[in-house]
């Protein structure tokens, strides 16, 4: 077969589900079907990226996330059409399932799929069309499996449940257990009652009428040229920048050494806005270049691994707010934004449990008071997962970007030669202005962390099923801060995640002229956009870490309750 003869083929729904079941990288962009088995080891983004997107369309977050000489090449990939209109399936990483080897030729042979977790039980895959929300998330299996709740242990042929019984796992505990699992159950349920109530519908019609309003609106975008970089406005930034660096140093020499660590913050919570940029190539739109300015500001000027905050970054930005599958919200036992954790949910990110243990039932309920003091430290554990990130094997799954882990690894050094060495240890004279300085310089930072938070902490986190639109889905669970235009540098363009959700290529000096158009957009298509002043923000955060908190604390109360009584008291 011809490749013109190939590429004109169409694709049952049937036939894809078949090639994704058998192993196979299927990915559908714009009514083709992409076969990305081969690239998957090239992809600069990753693996994690292309999993989440294996059998859904995913011409929003292709056309979202490239460059348009990218998206040229894409078309190479297509094994045939598909039928439309396309129906989601749901990526297998998504039911708890991935390749067993991650490239494959296409001469070798079709390969099954493996479970995420290896300590769990085998199973086959379950049906690529079923509902998100009725997955079997719930089952424990820590210790082989519950007991049916209607047997009466006593005289139940179930013989685990009579070895169970004699081992002291009796229906006193496993009342204990359902009770708090199906009670977990239930607050999801009612989270994604709730999402489906302030949404627009989300059958497949009125999700198809918003993807094309989106799409219309990304065209809009494109044609009124706001995906140019003004780069006179980074001019402004360098400035400013150099401003508070010659600053520190003037404080530093001068030996106001605790008054120069509080600039040396700012100057820090400064600059990482232009590693964000880059990070998304939102900058010069050279993914070299881009590359190289992200790392020289996070890694040699901040001690920050670019690397680490892409990889998980990229997938964040896929999956927003998804418990089981966002990095960025999976946080346990310091903290919860979602009930779902309670189930002891499994990482498709780190590619292990999540589990729910006793820190988590003392912790979690005082998460509203822990949340500015751990913000406040909150660098201390970015140097560490920066480090753990370049010396692990995610870091060298870059592809066609190998060589970013070298750059990252001599800038990190050259960081903490001159911070740790030059300055703490040869321009301080005390170990206690050494501690006192790093406190001080770290502290201030926290403005950084709370800005980050901000925009998801405190917006939904159910999944309203693979029908849901790109488009509607970011906008649901991101929220904008509202900031008169002169505040903008304050922010750094963190003020418009929902904007920047939409389209992360869109440089940052741009996206208070793309927010009108995201504000239009929302009108028309019902979608509500979430857009609050920055206390008003906060507000919202701390008052979903204190419901969940309040969540937490009745479950553990009620568990104390059922082993004194078998009552749930949850009735």
């Amino acid at each position: 077969m011809s490749a013109t003869d190939q590429h004109s083929k169409v694709l049952s729904p049937a036939a894809i589900e078949s090639l994704v079941a058998k192993g196979h990288i299927i990915v559908i962009f714009e009514g083709h079907a992409l076969k990305l088995d081969n690239w998957m080891s090239k992809h600069p983004g990753g693996h994690l990226p292309i999993l989440h997107m294996v059998a859904r369309d995913a011409t929003d977050e292709i056309n979202a996330f490239h460059f348009a000489k990218t998206i040229c090449r894409m078309k190479a990939f297509s094994i045939g059409r598909v039928q439309q209109p396309w129906v989601n399936l749901i990526p297998p990483i998504q039911q708890g399932l991935v390749p067993t080897i991650a490239v494959r030729d296409e001469e070798k042979a079709e390969l099954p799929f493996t479970s995420i977790d290896s300590s769990l039980p085998s199973s086959a895959p379950c049906g690529l069309l079923q509902p998100m929300n009725e997955k079997s998330d719930y089952t424990d299996f820590a210790d082989g499996g519950p007991c049916s709740t209607t047997c009466s242990y006593s005289g139940s042929d179930d013989e685990d449940c009579k070895k169970r019984c004699a081992s002291g796992n009796g229906p006193q505990k496993e009342q204990a257990k359902f009770s708090r699992v199906d009670h977990t159950a239930m607050l999801q349920q009612q989270e994604v009652a709730q999402g489906l109530l302030s949404s627009p519908s989300i059958d497949l019609k009125t999700q198809r009428n918003i993807t094309e309003d989106y799409r219309q609106l990304h065209e809009t975008v494109k044609a009124q040229g706001l995906y140019k970089c003004r780069f006179s406005e980074y001019g402004k930034e360098m400035i400013r920048y150099s401003l508070l660096f010659v600053l520190f140093m003037f404080l530093l020499l001068n030996k106001w050494y605790l008054t120069s660590a509080g600039v040396l913050g700012l100057f820090w919570q400064q600059i990482m806005f232009t590693a964000h940029d880059a990070g998304h190539r939102g900058i010069t739109g050279n993914f070299v270049t881009d590359t190289l300015i992200g790392a020289f500001v996070a890694d040699f000027c901040c001690g920050l691994s670019i690397g680490w905050w892409k990889s998980s970054h990229n997938v964040h930005h896929l999956v927003t707010n998804m418990p089981e599958h966002d990095p960025d919200i999976q946080n346990v036992p310091l903290f919860s934004t979602a009930p779902s954790f309670i189930s002891n949910l499994q990482s498709t990110f780190y590619n292990s449990p999540i589990p729910w243990d006793h820190a988590c039932d003392v912790m979690v309920p005082y998460q509203k008071y822990t949340y500015y003091p751990v913000m406040a430290i909150a660098r201390f554990n970015l140097y560490l997962l920066s480090w753990l990130h370049l010396l692990s094997p995610r870091a060298t799954q870059l592809g066609s970007a190998w060589w970013t882990r070298y750059v990252e690894l001599v800038f990190m050094a050259c960081y903490w030669f001159i911070f740790g060495y030059l300055l703490l240890w040869r321009t301080l004279p005390d170990w206690p202005t050494r501690v006192i300085f790093v406190l001080i310089s770290h502290l201030i930072t926290m403005i950084l962390h709370v800005q980050i938070t901000l925009s998801h902490w405190g917006m939904p986190t159910s999944d309203l099923g693979p029908s849901e639109s790109f488009a509607q889905r970011q906008l649901r669970t991101t929220m904008d801060v509202d900031c008169p235009q002169w505040l903008d540098f304050v922010h750094g363009g963190l003020q418009f995640q929902a904007v920047h959700h939409l389209f992360p290529r869109v440089p940052r000096h741009n996206l208070r002229q793309v927010q009108g158009l995201v504000r239009e957009f929302c009108m028309k298509t019902g979608i509500k956009y979430q857009c609050h002043g920055f206390v008003e923000g906060n507000k919202i955060v701390l008052a979903r870490l204190d419901e969940v908190g309040n969540m937490v604390k009745t479950l553990v109360q009620c568990q104390a309750h059922m082993a004194e009584t078998w009552e749930s008291g949850l009735h």
